[in-house]
């Protein structure tokens, strides 16, 4: 296959060679339609501009794309992430990912532009896509706590399926046997395995999940789920939350809007186990992600792969713990 030149993306385009040159030359001026234009045609021709240059890894820029920044789990984990990777000499360009139209090909286009040697992506919207564009131009890439629908992609995540299913095995060990679940993101294999554990361990007793709702890791769409969950006359003794960001939202409403006792009433279990989930006022019970050691796991799976670009992806499972506090209590003594 011959090499993609300029030519070839002002032809896609619709401009001219000076055109490409000026998009992809920092400090130049191009009008917003040119550049959207460009960057375009030139993600899909796969064309490299001739400013791209990929330093070795001791000397390489990473690239971090996060997406829910309201997360205390994300801003945890990409400030455990930042830190390790200063701490090996690397410097660090952060990617926010927006809720828009073509963010994979944003973000690609703008590590090319910037020479990354490498990407942690620990987005979930756009991560198939972004798998997928990252193998196109040959950017080593591993996905945080994120698996994309593929079996070669560099993964490095908590163990959401063994996390989940300690939570249902608690659950049913201390009495709860209406044992609702508030889904996250559905698309989010997070979620999924997440909510494939507490499945399993409860049919392994003979249950089935009491009510389901989704919040779409979302704090105020989390709020709403727990409203409908609470609606009807039978109430759940139990809600397995699938991040703690959810959590809270659903202790604040079972709380100050429903007056119902936590764990009086209900017990609540989260998932993550973020700073905040310690704090008195929620004193959560949640299954802890090691997000210190996944950070660790993330960068020597990256280094690898800078250095050599051929080796073979891996997927890493690191298992959690459940940590019990006083959001849940025992209710064998009840039944």
């Amino acid at each position: 296959m011959s090499r993609v030149t300029a030519e070839d993306v002002a032809r896609r385009a619709g401009v001219s060679r000076s055109a490409v040159s000026r998009v992809f030359t920092p400090g130049a001026s191009a009008s917003r339609d040119t550049t959207e234009r460009v960057r375009r045609a030139a993600t899909e021709l796969g064309y490299r501009h001739a400013g791209y240059r990929r330093r070795q890894p001791e000397q390489a820029t990473i690239g971090l794309v996060v997406s829910n920044v309201e997360n205390p789990f994300y801003a945890h984990a990409t400030k455990c992430l930042s830190m390790a990777l200063q701490a090996r000499g690397f410097d660090t360009l952060l990617l926010v990912e927006m809720e828009t139209v073509g963010t994979a090909d944003a973000i690609v286009a703008r590590c090319l532009d910037q020479g990354v040697a490498g990407l942690i992506v620990s987005s979930a919207a756009t991560v198939s896509e972004l798998a997928r564009q990252c193998e196109r131009f040959g950017i080593p890439a591993v996905f945080f706590n994120r698996l994309p629908n593929d079996a070669v992609s560099n993964c490095v995540t908590s163990n959401n399926f063994s996390g989940g299913r300690s939570v249902g095995e608690h659950l049913v060990a201390t009495g709860h046997r209406r044992i609702a679940y508030l889904a996250g993101w559905e698309y989010a294999s997070t979620q999924r395995d997440r909510e494939a554990g507490l499945v399993a361990a409860l049919r392994e007793a003979g249950l089935e999940p009491f009510a389901r709702e989704a919040g779409d890791f979302d704090y105020t769409l989390a709020q709403e789920a727990t409203r409908r969950l609470f609606a009807g006359p039978a109430l759940p003794d139990a809600v397995f939350v699938a991040n703690d960001h959810m959590a809270f939202a659903c202790m604040d409403v079972l709380r100050h809007e429903l007056g119902l006792s936590v764990p009086g009433d209900v017990s609540v279990v989260g998932f993550d186990d973020v700073p905040l989930a310690a704090w008195p006022s929620y004193d959560l019970t949640t299954v802890t992600q090691p997000v210190a050691q996944m950070a660790e796991q993330a960068i020597e799976v990256l280094v690898a792969q800078i250095k050599a670009p051929d080796t073979a992806g891996r997927r890493i499972a690191i298992d959690g713990m459940l940590v019990l506090r006083g959001s849940t209590r025992d209710r064998t003594a009840d039944n």
